[in-house]
């Protein structure tokens, strides 16, 4: 069997005496779109910081392409371009300054640095705010130069938390782009979202995540089993929905 570029055994997370993630597996394949999707609170964020080196787990184990990301953590995000949930970046930086700067610290040559630099704030559409202070830039322009830091250094799995989120139509549409492009040479792309039509549009894999447990995963079509993916995430987590409820004072 081929090894999967990312493979989480056994995963466990608990906060007090709230368990957030409760004995976690997932076989991410090789080249594959793989989607994370659940209600609020279900669990995916603090199974994808785990994933990546950022919470350390209670038990478990992590493996990128094989290496183990807590016993060898170098190695293993090396392979990782992360964008994380409630991305901090050096806010004194102009959008230019911080590619730079997070491309030497990659090990990148200046002159290959900068003209990765280029590249990305031109496909982002972040060209005209190169000299902007990222403390200056919008919630979506943060997830645009979060994404260009995570591909900055040429990884093999982009691991993205809410990539769509705050970003504007036309930006959403060049970054499916340039995510199937990152597939289509070999990539691999791990992604968490709320929004199942995008999730169907992009995936070829998805997992469900209910309670801090996976409900289901697979293939997209195997996992959807003929209905959309909403209509299956409903069922899956048990839902009881009452639309016709609303506030007593909204009701005439």
């Amino acid at each position: 069997m081929q090894t999967p570029v990312l493979e989480i055994v056994n995963l466990c997370k608990r906060f007090g005496d709230r368990t957030a993630v409760d004995d976690v597996s997932l076989r991410v394949p090789a080249g594959s779109f793989f989607g994370l999707v659940g209600p609020n609170g279900a669990g995916k964020t603090t199974t994808l910081s785990m994933a990546v080196g950022l919470l350390r787990p209670d038990s478990g184990t992590v493996r990128v392409e094989g290496l183990d990301v807590w016993a060898d953590p170098v190695a293993a995000r090396s392979r990782l371009g992360v964008l994380p949930d409630g991305l901090a970046l050096p806010e004194r930086l102009t959008g230019r300054e911080l590619l730079t700067y997070l491309g030497r610290l990659r090990g990148l040559a200046p002159r290959v640095a900068a003209g990765r630099a280029d590249e990305l704030l031109a496909i982002l559409d972040l060209a005209g705010a190169d000299r902007t202070l990222v403390i200056d830039y919008s919630t979506g322009m943060r997830k645009k130069i979060g994404l260009a830091a995570a591909l900055l250094h040429g990884p093999s799995l982009l691991v993205l938390d809410e990539p769509f989120e705050a970003v504007d139509p036309v930006s959403a549409l060049t970054i499916r782009a340039m995510l199937r492009q990152f597939i289509a040479i070999g990539g691999t792309v791990v992604l968490s979202s709320h929004v199942m039509a995008t999730v169907e549009q992009l995936c070829d894999h998805v997992a469900v995540v209910h309670r801090g447990r996976i409900a289901a995963a697979g293939p997209l079509d195997r996992v959807r089993a003929g209905a959309t993916l909403e209509e299956r995430l409903v069922e899956l987590v048990g839902a009881d929905l009452d639309l016709t409820r609303s506030p007593s004072w909204l009701v005439s």
